[in-house]
C-alpha cells in the first residue's frame, strides 16, 4: 500500500497557479540536499536530486538552462539571502528551495519566525512570477538519536505548508514519502539521501512538474522487498560506529561555530545550458564546476567531455553537517 497524505490527494492551491508555458531556466538553491551529498557521481562529484532533475527537464527542452547555488551547511539567512539575490538576477522559470533543515536542528532556532523568514523570501520569488517548489522535511523517527528532532521537523513542515498555501506555491512533502523512510534512501552518515533517495525525489518533483521521469511506482515503491532488519547486537554496534562517526564530530562542529560549508562555493553560480547529445538521464555524471567567473562551454549535467578541472578544495571530503 502507497502512504499518502493530505498533499498528495489534495496538493495546494499552488498546483493550480499560473505557470510558464515551458521551463527553460532552473535554479536550485538550499543547502547539503540540495548540492548533492550523497550521491556520487562517477567522477567523485557530487550530484543530486537537482541535477538529475535538470538533466531529465532539460531533454525536452532546447536551450534549457541550469544553476546549483546551494552549499553544504547553508541556514535560513544564506539561502534567502546570497542565493535569493543571485536567483532573482538571473530570472529563472523554476526554483527548487529546501531550507532550513541547518536552523531546525538548533534547539534554540524560534520555528514561528524561522517560518516567517521563509515566506518573505518564497513571496519576493513569487513576486517575480517564478514557479517555486517547497522541499519539505522528512520524517526522522527511524533514526536513533536524530528521532528527537521529529517533532520540531513536523511542526517546521506544517509551517511550509501553509507557506505554499498562502503564496500559490507547489510543494513536495518528503515526510509523506514512506520511500524515504527506508535505509536504502540514505548515506552512512543518516543525514543526506544517497543516490537511490536522490533519484526518488527528482522523480516525484518531475511528476508535480507533468514531467513524470516513468511510472509513479519508481518513487512511491521503488523496491519490491522491506529494508533487511539486524540483530538487535548488530543495531547496536551499528549506531555506536555511527554516532562516533558521524554524529560526534557533528556536535564538535556545533560547539566550534564551525560549519562544513565553510569557504564554499556553489557548484554552479550561473545558468549553464544544458547539451542536448547528452547520454541517458538517468544516469550521467554531476554538474562541473569552476573557479567561478563565466564559464566557456555550454555544457551541463550529463554532458559528454563537459567536466572542468573543479577548485581547489571542492569534491568528496568527509562531513558531518546536517543540511
Amino acid at each position: 500500500m502507497v502512504d499518502v497524505t493530505d498533499l498528495e490527494t489534495n496538493p495546494p492551491v499552488g498546483d493550480q497557479a499560473q505557470r510558464p508555458a515551458a521551463i527553460r531556466t532552473y535554479v536550485a538553491i538550499g543547502d547539503s540536499l540540495t548540492e548533492g551529498l550523497d550521491d556520487l557521481a562517477p567522477d567523485g562529484e557530487y550530484r543530486g536530486f537537482a541535477d538529475r532533475l535538470a538533466e531529465h527537464l532539460s531533454t525536452s527542452v532546447p536551450g534549457f538552462r541550469y544553476a546549483n547555488l546551494a552549499v553544504r551547511g547553508r541556514r535560513m539567512k544564506h539561502i534567502f539571502g546570497d542565493q535569493l539575490e543571485q536567483t532573482l538576477d538571473h530570472k529563472p522559470d523554476l526554483v527548487t528551495v529546501h531550507a532550513g533543515g541547518n536552523d531546525v536542528l538548533r534547539p534554540n532556532t524560534d520555528l514561528d519566525d524561522l517560518a516567517a523568514q521563509f515566506e518573505t523570501g518564497i513571496r519576493r520569488l513569487r513576486d517575480a512570477g517564478i514557479r517555486v517548489v517547497i522541499l519539505s522535511g522528512h520524517d526522522t523517527g527511524w533514526i536513533p538519536v536524530l528521532k528527537v528532532y521529529r517533532g520540531r521537523i513536523a511542526v517546521f513542515s506544517m509551517h511550509l505548508r501553509a507557506v505554499a498555501e498562502r503564496t500559490a506555491s507547489d510543494i513536495v512533502d518528503l515526510w509523506s514519502m514512506g520511500a524515504l523512510n527506508d535505509p536504502r534512501a540514505w548515506s552512512v552518515d543518516r543525514l543526506h539521501f544517497n543516490a537511490e533517495g536522490h533519484r526518488i525525489v527528482a522523480a516525484r518533483i518531475a511528476e508535480l512538474l507533468d514531467d513524470p521521469m516513468g511510472p509513479r511506482e519508481i518513487w512511491s515503491r521503488p523496491w519490491d522487498t522491506p529494508p533487511e532488519r539486524l540483530p538487535r547486537i548488530l543495531r547496536r554496534r551499528e549506531n555506536w560506529r555511527w554516532a562516533r562517526q558521524h554524529l560526534v564530530p557533528w556536535i564538535s562542529r556545533r560547539a566550534m561555530g564551525r560549519s562544513s560549508g565553510d569557504g564554499r562555493r556553489p557548484k554552479l553560480p550561473e545558468p549553464v545550458e544544458l547539451a542536448p547529445d547528452r547520454p541517458d538521464t538517468q544516469e550521467g555524471s554531476a554538474p562541473s564546476e569552476d573557479s567561478g567567473g563565466d564559464r566557456t562551454e555550454n555544457r551541463g549535467p550529463g554532458a559528454a567531455g563537459g567536466r572542468t578541472t573543479p577548485p581547489a578544495g571542492r569534491g568528496r571530503e568527509p562531513y558531518s553537517e546536517r543540511g
